[in-house]
């Protein structure tokens, strides 16, 4: 691995050659995280919260139209409500 050089500033902040930030895929805005072991930093990356749950439920099966969709919460909605009345 080739190694890059970057210097700290007055406040403590390091700026990520682009070599390292390309490498591990890192943009504007993107949280990483340090681990200090055995004298030495690791960084990694972060994946934000929208993209850990992003498909994280599975498509409906067999695809369904907005209509059919619509029609679906409707029908939960009813029912919820009528077992909220038998209560």
């Amino acid at each position: 691995m080739k190694e890059v050089l970057s210097s700290v500033s007055p406040k403590g902040q390091v700026t990520l050659p682009v070599e390292i930030r390309r490498a591990l895929g890192i943009k504007p805005k993107d949280k990483v995280a340090f681990r200090l072991e055995r004298g030495k930093v690791e960084i990694t990356t972060v994946p934000s919260p929208l993209q850990e749950s992003y498909q994280a439920i599975p498509a409906l099966e067999p695809p369904r139209s907005w209509q059919e969709i619509e029609a679906l919460v409707a029908e939960e909605r009813a029912q919820d409500a009528a077992r909220e009345g038998l209560k």
